[in-house]
């Protein structure tokens, strides 16, 4: 039996000074401590817009119209143990609802701003590596074969 793909929605909040909003993971049993996107798993039909702009409004309390989204890199992903992901990194310097907040305490222990080209070292990798394709103006990578 073929392994279950699992599709992933990332986005990258851009601010005027070149920096984009990362939060640290907490609770969650996966890389917990360390720095991701505003990210999550595409939902059974939903498309990867739609789960971009649900994860936004459930994680970080902002509202996104699906148009201000650009697609900016698609990376497909295998890990050591084989699970296979596909990411969408979607970028966007506009939003309403104010400043992000962590939406998600329970998951999350705050949320920071960085510039994109000089990432913390405890960045979740898989992320690391979209957001660098991305600043490389690099449309679609796979990684881990």
């Amino acid at each position: 039996m073929a392994p279950h793909t699992v599709i992933d929605v990332m986005i990258i909040l851009e601010r005027s000074d070149g920096s984009i909003l990362l939060a640290e993971r907490s609770g969650t049993g996966y890389a917990d401590g360390m720095l991701n996107l505003p990210s999550g798993k595409v939902e059974p039909g939903e498309s990867v817009i739609e789960a971009a702009v649900r994860e936004a409004r459930e994680e970080i309390g902002i509202r996104i119209e699906e148009p201000s989204l650009r697609l900016v890199h698609v990376m497909q992903h295998r890990n050591p143990s084989g699970r296979v992901r596909v990411g969408w990194f979607f970028a966007t310097p506009q939003w309403a609802g104010g400043e992000p907040f962590n939406a998600e305490p329970h998951k999350c222990a705050g949320l920071s701003w960085h510039r994109a080209d000089q990432l913390p070292g405890h960045t979740v990798p898989y992320n690391a590596l979209g957001i660098a394709h991305y600043l490389k103006g690099e449309p679609f990578s796979v990684h881990g074969w």
